[in-house]
Formats: structure tokens, sequence, C-alpha cells
């Protein structure tokens, strides 16, 4: 049996669950986890798997490092901090694979994690208008101290609590497709445009990284066309997409089409800074000629990407 290529989107609770600190140990540990899930898609033998990963929490913890330490080290910008968090997150989940996969008798399946740039429009709207939340969820108060203090774009996101807000630019193309693309082809399981991808401009020939976070769903969408995937399977912490989110008339819906999830979204049924970019990542997908799209939680993955969870996402 032909195996097909799935591009995994995991959500932030994928490596940091709400609640805790943050430390290494933590992330370590929600990490395993996650990656029981997605080992479990290798060993069906189905399945080449592209991972990509949300960032927030990590790339707000270093910014607010650097910004502590900025007397004694020089501080960063935030693409190159983003390319840290790429980094990490992509150690963890590399170990972890590698050693589930090792006890299953597949250790070795090459794993590779791939630092990612992707290319932006310089002249998006999006650097006018900064929209994407990032870090942290502060209380009022400390939004305001962060404001203050720092001179972030702070907003409220999604009845969560307060957020930095950065530009959030299109993806136009991921820079490094072509070797990300080979590495799937001999076998690998690829981890690559992490938080979004590194956001690059092209001047004059060449590229440039710019203070920008690109949303990790579109990002993980623009991943999935560029190195001809079947599936795309955007993980969060609901287990469908749901219309009247929070009402007493929320319902869940188990199959969706292009042209309707297109009306949902025109409606106003999907939250800007939660569901909606999952929806719109879906709808492009398809409409690009992927198989299908899906969005599930993370605990149904296996279960969403065999089509007996979640949201399917198809042509029609």
């Amino acid at each position: 049996m032909e195996k097909k290529t799935v591009v995994v989107a995991l959500g932030g609770n994928a490596i940091l669950q709400r609640g805790q600190k943050g430390t290494l140990e933590e992330q370590m540990s929600s990490v395993y986890g996650t990656c029981e899930q997605l080992a479990e898609m290798v060993l069906s033998g189905k399945w080449r798997l592209v991972i990509t990963h949300g960032n927030g929490p990590q790339v707000g913890s270093i910014l607010l490092q650097q910004e502590a330490a900025k007397e004694s080290v020089p501080p960063m910008p935030m693409d190159a901090c983003g390319s840290q968090t790429q980094g990490l997150i992509g150690y963890m989940m590399q170990q972890c694979l590698h050693n589930i996969l090792d006890a299953r008798g597949k250790g070795d399946i090459p794993l590779a994690t791939v630092v990612t740039q992707v290319l932006v429009d310089k002249s998006d709207p999006a650097f006018q208008n900064p929209s994407k939340p990032v870090g942290s969820f502060y209380t009022a108060v400390e939004a305001e101290e962060l404001n203050e203090r720092m001179g972030w774009d702070v907003v409220e996101d999604a009845g969560r609590g307060w957020r930095r807000v950065v530009p959030s630019p299109d993806p136009v193309s991921i820079v490094e497709k072509e070797f990300i693309g080979i590495l799937v082809k001999n076998r690998a399981i690829v981890i690559a445009s992490g938080g979004g991808g590194i956001p690059v401009v092209r001047e004059n020939g060449q590229y440039r990284g710019v203070e920008a976070v690109i949303d990790k769903d579109l990002a993980g969408e623009r991943l999935a066309e560029d190195v001809g995937a079947q599936v795309l399977l955007i993980l969060t912490d609901v287990p469908q997409v749901k219309l009247h989110y929070g009402k007493p008339e929320e319902k869940a819906l188990s199959t969706m089409t292009v042209e309707e999830a297109k009306r949902y979204m025109e409606e106003g049924h999907f939250a800007k800074g939660s569901m909606e970019p999952k929806v719109r990542a879906a709808i492009r997908f398809v409409e690009a000629g992927g198989e299908r799209a899906v969005i599930s939680s993370l605990s149904q993955a296996g279960e969403a990407l065999d089509g007996q969870a979640g949201t399917q996402v198809v042509r029609s």
C-alpha cells in the first residue's frame, strides 16, 4: 500500500499545558504524550509524517528573557528568537519520537528538524496592523504595565486573557521546501516550519528576517501544499469545529464542505484568534487540491486521521 503524506499542525497544548510554568521537564512530559500519538500514525504503515507546531509560550518566554538581560547581553529580534524555539521544540520532539519508536522496534526511522524560513510579502498590510497573539496570557493590569514599560501592543484574546500582538503576514512559500521534500521521500519524519516559520522578505535577491509571526496553521497549510501532502491534520484543544460555540445552541460538525466553511466564516462563527485561522487553512488546502483537511483534538488524532473523529473538511 502506497503511503500518503500528512502534515500534522500541533496546537500549544501539545507542548505546554495551561497552568504550567514551562519548565523543560513539564514540556518534555507533554511532548512525550503528543509523540505517542504521532508514533502510532507512523507505526500504522499508512503515513509519511511531517510535523509543524506552535511556539507562542516559548517565544514569549525567550523575549521576556531577552528584555530582562538586555543590560548584559544584546537582545535578539523576534525572527532570531523564533529560530531558537524551532531548535528547542524540535529537539524535544526528536528525542521523544526516537525513544518511543525505538521501544517499538522502529528506531531506524530517520528524524530531522529543519530550521525553516517562510517567505512573506514586505508590502503585506499586516505590517501596518499588528494582530497575532504571542506569548503568555496576562491580566488587564499586567497588560497595561507591559504596554507602558515595553511598548508592546497588547489586546484581549478571545475571552482567555490579554496577550501581546505582532504583525501576522500571509505565508507565500516555504524557503526550504525542496530539502524537506527530499527528507520525506527518504523515510524521514520531518519537523518543520515551527511557530509558523521564520518570516523573511526578499530584497535585491537576498532574504532578510522581519519582526512578525506567521499563523502556524496557515504556514502549516503552505507547507502541506509545498510538500504535496494529501491530508492536513490540525490538532487543537477541542474535538470538533462548532457553530455557536459556547452558546445553548452550540452544534458540533463532523463534516464540512469548503462552501459551508466559507459561509460559516462569513457569518462570524469562528473566533479570529483561535478557530478562524484553522478553518481558513483547511479551506485553502482543499481548494489547492488536498484530499481533505481535518480539525480535531490531540487526544483523538488517530481516529480523526482515519476519518472517525474531528471535523473533516472536504471539497463537496
